[in-house]
This record gives C-alpha cells, sequence and structure tokens, in this order.
C-alpha cells in the first residue's frame, strides 16, 4: 500500500518550504527533512531541488506529486473494501477505534445491552486521527462503521452524523514532563499566566468558543495559539517539543508519553457519545435505543 512518506512531501512541495510544511503538520522541520530524505532514498529519486528561498519540485517529483494523491485515496479504499468483505454485516456491529477516539466506552455500553442483541458480534475497526481527514470517517457511518465513539460538540461533526450523549470529560492542560507546571496536581488559572494554549480555532465547538471568551476577556495573559480544528497526534507532538500548554481531555490522558495531564480548577467539560448515521438500518437504531434506556 502507500508510503505514509507522501502526506509530508505532498504538504512539503504544497508549502515550498521544509518550515511551512513543518508547522502544518506539527512536526519539527528537521523531521519532515529526515522524512523527505528517506523518500528519496526509498525511491532512488531526487525529488526536491533546495535552495535558501525554499524548495521546488524536480521533473521526477513532479511527476509523483500528481499522482501521489490518488494513490493514497486509491489505497485506503482498497484496504476499507478488503476489510468489508470479510465482515458478515448481517450480525456484526463494526466500531471505529482510534487514539483519541477509543472504542472502550462503546465496550462498557454493550455489556449491558448485548443479551438483547444474543447473535451479534462485534468487530472494532480502526482508523487515524488525522486532522485533514477525520470528517470523511465521520461520512463513512453506515459504510465503514456502525458506529464511533467521540468527544463531540463539533458543528462539522455534527451535521454528519447523529450523536447519543453518553456522558462528559472534564477539559484539562497537557505539558510536557520538563515544565513548571508538570509536578501541581491541580492547575489554578492563575497559573497559566504568561503561558501559551494551544486549542482548536474558534468557530466549530460551543463549548471551546465559550472557554475561549472566557480567557480572552476576563485571562488575557494567557496567550491563547490556534490549533487544527481537530486533534491529532501532531499537536500532542508539537505540545511536547516546544513547551506550550495544550488544552487537553481527562480521556487523552495516556496519548502522550512525554506529556503529564493536569485538572484544571474550573467546570469546563465536552460531551462524548455514540455517533452513528441518519440513514442507519434498524438493528443499529435499536442498540441506540437500548443505549439510551440504560442511560435513562
Amino acid at each position: 500500500m502507500y508510503n505514509p512518506l507522501l502526506d509530508t512531501f505532498i504538504a512539503a512541495a504544497d508549502c515550498g518550504s521544509l518550515t511551512k510544511a513543518s508547522e502544518q503538520l506539527y512536526i519539527s522541520a528537521t523531521a519532515v527533512m529526515k522524512q523527505i530524505n528517506a523518500l528519496e532514498a526509498h525511491m532512488d529519486l531526487k525529488l526536491f531541488e533546495r535552495a535558501h528561498s525554499g524548495i521546488q519540485l524536480t521533473k521526477a517529483g513532479n511527476i509523483l506529486y500528481h499522482d501521489a494523491k490518488f494513490i493514497i485515496d486509491y489505497s485506503k479504499k482498497s484496504i476499507s473494501e478488503a476489510k468489508k468483505a470479510v465482515l458478515d454485516y448481517d450480525t456484526t456491529f463494526c466500531v471505529g477505534t482510534s487514539l483519541l477516539n477509543s472504542a472502550k466506552p462503546f465496550m462498557d455500553v454493550w455489556y449491558r445491552v448485548n443479551k438483547d442483541f444474543p447473535n451479534y458480534k462485534l468487530h472494532l475497526v480502526p482508523f487515524e486521527d488525522n486532522h485533514e481527514g477525520i470528517l470523511s470517517e465521520i461520512e463513512r457511518l453506515g459504510e465503514k462503521f456502525d458506529f464511533l465513539i467521540g468527544v463531540c460538540d463539533s458543528k462539522s461533526w455534527l451535521s454528519r452524523c447523529c450523536f447519543l450523549p453518553l456522558g462528559r470529560y472534564k477539559k484539562m492542560a497537557a505539558v510536557s514532563r520538563a515544565h513548571r507546571l508538570a509536578c501541581k496536581k491541580v492547575i489554578d488559572i492563575k497559573d497559566l499566566y504568561g503561558e501559551t494554549l494551544m486549542m482548536v480555532k474558534r468557530g466549530d465547538s460551543g463549548v471551546n468558543d465559550f472557554l475561549r471568551n472566557d480567557l480572552e476577556h476576563n485571562h488575557p495573559q494567557i496567550q491563547i495559539e490556534d490549533t487544527p480544528q481537530f486533534y491529532d497526534l501532531s499537536v500532542f507532538n508539537r505540545c511536547a517539543e516546544t513547551g506550550k500548554v495544550l488544552l487537553s481531555l481527562e480521556c487523552w490522558t495516556e496519548v502522550h508519553p512525554a506529556l503529564v495531564s493536569i485538572p484544571i480548577n474550573w467546570e469546563y467539560s465536552i460531551p462524548y457519545g455514540l455517533l452513528y448515521s441518519p440513514n442507519a438500518p434498524k438493528d443499529v437504531l435499536n442498540f441506540v435505543e437500548k443505549a439510551k434506556s440504560i442511560i435513562e
């Protein structure tokens, strides 16, 4: 299947700069350069001409660039179709799972209602937390997955799926283990004065927008830096590498081994729950009703 280094190659080509590509990918410029070098070595091709003003595609690089996006899309589709071919969808619930959107809360519900679905099996379908591709994964509810478990008050997500809330996760702060706040058991908001707080940009999450308004109006001593609209591992990497503070959640305490997650002395939290297709089949809707009854 396709080489994941193609993603870095495309970003570098689009940006015309290793530094700008590193900012887009939320990794260091050195890491971008190493990945490009590894791809060139793997293919035995020179893909970029490097200069002080930036980078430009070689003739070989230009050909690869035009085909790379097709290769990536076709590969993902091929893998998905292959997985579908080996599953019996009549008596199987397919549940998506990823590093940031774990299926564990689904399992907690499943073991309470599975007696009502005696012939059903579960199949966990892994997917990537890619901030550029997560919406396409949501759109595949009903096709690739029957259910996802997600932290969700995103307008973009909710316009693409149905959502049954299961609970709420507290907003926390993630910092590198060398950070001055790493030793604290609880953080007061004034502890963040003078720090740069990384959080999703405004416009998609009601909870985050309300929190941002609070910080901007009542705590201007905290500098806010936008992250992509949806987190992926690159955001946690950037927090670890830069020494900034990342607005995180209690369910993500084990995501990155170089980071420590610390509760903040406030009441902010965000809902998580069951995501399913607006055109879900009857058995999926039956499961949702059973899940709803045990919650209520």
